[in-house]
């Protein structure tokens, strides 16, 4: 297989087999190893390797691959993400720095050809595909260019000390009320979700694949009401905790309800939360071409880019 004249075949003794859930520790290791490299700090989690590797559209056995080297050290993972049969993959690769670096081209080749594939099988006839790189990730900017990948938008990952946040949040601007979610309201709840990301790059998917996903615990998820009527919610993920850190892993308000502080009222609730724990650092992803303009909330908040990723985009 060639990209604009560019070799996407494995070193001599080296090859590729499908991932198994035996393979998460090492998969840890080799991502952490590549978030270092990117970023200077480890950015996944074991779950969120379990959660790549068993999300919802997700099949180990047709759309994830492992790189081997000739010693048979994995040096590369690669993996499709479309949570809601959408017509559109978000497509990852990572590998070791440096040694694993000759994996990333035969990876993304075997990615472009099997969402191709995806695409059909999801009914769609057109089908397009995103991957993120750090700009100082040269050899994979210049696979993805080469590949036919355009750069898109940019996607930020934010943070921010807990130091000093006291664990009762304040109190929210008037006609504001947070309180954690029922039980009997996660449907409400899903939806309110699915309905603003329902454009993003990360999708929500169908309910019952998101409960599969999201686990039990809701100590965290919080619902926001402007003047008595639901108006935001916000999923946290202790998928971080082990770190010392609390993750948003979802924050929505209605478009009706925008602009009037439901989203920081949220926020505020969620980092009380957070520093009542034991908390350190608080984390959250957001697109920077997002139209609602949250990138503008959580620097608002007291938030800052821990990293910038550049978004490209290719049709199928």
């Amino acid at each position: 297989m060639r990209q604009a004249g560019a070799v996407t075949h494995l070193p001599a003794g080296w090859r590729t087999r499908r991932p198994t859930l035996d393979d998460i520790p090492e998969l840890l290791a080799l991502a952490h190893a590549s978030d270092i490299a990117a970023v200077g700090e480890p950015d996944f989690t074991v779950d969120e390797v379990r959660e790549a590797l068993t999300g919802p559209n997700t099949d180990m056995a047709k759309d994830c691959w492992l790189a081997l080297d000739a010693d048979g050290a994995v040096v590369g993972w690669a993996y499709p993400n479309n949570a809601d049969r959408g017509d559109r993959d978000f497509l990852e690769v990572y590998v070791w720095p440096e040694r694993g670096v000759p994996a990333q081209r035969p990876l993304l080749a075997l990615l472009l050809a099997r969402a191709a594939e995806r695409g059909a099988e999801f009914g769609h006839e057109a089908y397009m595909v995103r991957a993120g790189a750090i700009p100082n990730e040269k050899p994979w900017i210049e696979a993805l260019t080469d590949a036919g990948f355009t750069f898109l938008k940019q996607h930020a990952r934010m943070t921010m000390s807990l130091d000093g946040v006291s664990p009762v949040a304040p109190e929210p601007p008037a006609g504001i009320t947070v309180r954690p979610v029922h039980a009997d309201e996660l449907r409400r709840f899903h939806a309110t979700i699915a309905e603003a990301f329902a454009d993003s790059d990360h999708p929500a998917p169908g309910y019952e694949a998101w409960r599969s996903v999201a686990g039990d615990d809701r100590s965290d998820w919080f619902v926001a009401f402007a003047d008595g009527e639901w108006a935001g919610v916000l999923q946290s993920s202790d998928s971080a905790a082990e770190e010392g850190s609390g993750w948003v892993k979802n924050l929505a308000v209605l478009r009706a309800y925008r602009r009037r502080g439901v989203g920081e009222a949220l926020l505020r609730r969620a980092f009380a939360a957070y520093a009542a724990q034991g908390l350190t650092r608080a984390g959250l992803g957001v697109d920077l071409a997002n139209p609602t303009r949250a990138a503008r909330l959580y620097r608002a908040v007291g938030m800052h880019p821990m990293y910038e990723a550049n978004i490209y985009q290719r049709q199928i």
